[in-house]
Formats: C-alpha cells, sequence, structure tokens
C-alpha cells in the first residue's frame, strides 16, 4: 500500500491502514518527541497523544503540502500543548545581553546522544525555544505565537539556553579530558 492509499484507508478509521502509517513513522517522530521532552517516557507518551490526534483528525489533512511535515507539526504542538499546561511560561522583558551568537569549541567531539542529554535538562521555557529556532528553524515571531510569548523573550531564552548548553558541554569537555 502506498502513502496515498494508507491515509485513504486511515481516513476510513481502517485499522490495518492506520498500523502500517504507526509502524512507518513511529521512529521519526518519537525521535522529534525526544527533542521537545524531558525524559524518554514523556517522549513516548508525547508520541502516543501525537498518533491519537493524527488518527481522529486525518480527515482535516487535505493532501496539499507534505503529510510527513504535516504529522511533525502536530508532534510540536502536542509537546508545546504539554508544557504550556504544565508550566507558566514566564515572560522576560528586562533583558539585556550582547547580540552575540554563544560559539561552542570542540562540539563536534561530543556524541549526540550526549548533547540531547543536556538539551532535555534545559529549562523547559530554553528547551522549547532552542528546539523550535535551533533544531527546526521557526522563527522568533514564529514561536513568540506558539508559545504567547514576546519576541523579545524569545530571543532571550534563546540566548540562556545557548548558555546553559556552552557551559554542559564545556564542563563534559573538560570532565572527559580529565578522565579519558
Amino acid at each position: 500500500m502506498n502513502l496515498e492509499e494508507v491515509i485513504k484507508n486511515c481516513k476510513k478509521k481502517n485499522r490495518e491502514a492506520q498500523a502500517i502509517l504507526y509502524n512507518n513513522y513511529k521512529d521519526s517522530l518519537y525521535s522529534l518527541s525526544l527533542k521537545y521532552c524531558t525524559n524518554k517516557e514523556e517522549a513516548q507518551d508525547n508520541l502516543q497523544d501525537t498518533f491519537l490526534y493524527i488518527f481522529q483528525n486525518i480527515k482535516s489533512y487535505k493532501n496539499k503540502g507534505s503529510f510527513e511535515g504535516w504529522m511533525k507539526r502536530i508532534a510540536i504542538n502536542k509537546a508545546i500543548d504539554r508544557y504550556k499546561k504544565s508550566i507558566q511560561m514566564a515572560p522576560i522583558e528586562n533583558y539585556s545581553f550582547k547580540n552575540e551568537d554563544v560559539f561552542i569549541e570542540n562540539i563536534n567531539e561530543i556524541p549526540l546522544s550526549i548533547i540531547l542529554k543536556f538539551i532535555q535538562k534545559l529549562p523547559n521555557q530554553y528547551r522549547l525555544v532552542f528546539n523550535l529556532y535551533e533544531l527546526d528553524n521557526f522563527s522568533h515571531n514564529d514561536i513568540s505565537n506558539m508559545l504567547t510569548i514576546s519576541v523579545g523573550t524569545s530571543k532571550s531564552n534563546l540566548f540562556r539556553a545557548k548558555k546553559i548548553l556552552k557551559g554542559n558541554i564545556q564542563q563534559y569537555i573538560t570532565q572527559t579530558k580529565v578522565h579519558g
């Protein structure tokens, strides 16, 4: 069954087509969820919420644009909704920092799994902004609308996320050199 047929049959609530869709996309959507969640269990919950939403709302997909992109957007939105419900994202209007990029030396020497763990440990609002901006290429205006924060808060949260990541990565590199 090709993707068009799978989608068509999923719209008819065909369980076999739903299983095919799930099996074909669970890994990529789980990896995406890991970027936005603090641990594997949350990512798994987000994955399940995402597929429930996809199966309940697949009729709203009008075959315009990438179907995988549509599903990824749902996964990201589900993760954001989870955090909007669980915490109050406090706006930080009076930020002051130089408009400089936080450069991390030797980042290529660190396993991706370690970097992902550092990203997952970021405070929620910093992690969300970092992932949306750096990993999924959303603009600060888009992030502002998605998270209901100001553009300035988005920029500030991104800067602070990068500073925390830089500190954690530099500490990891130092410890690896000492113990390695």
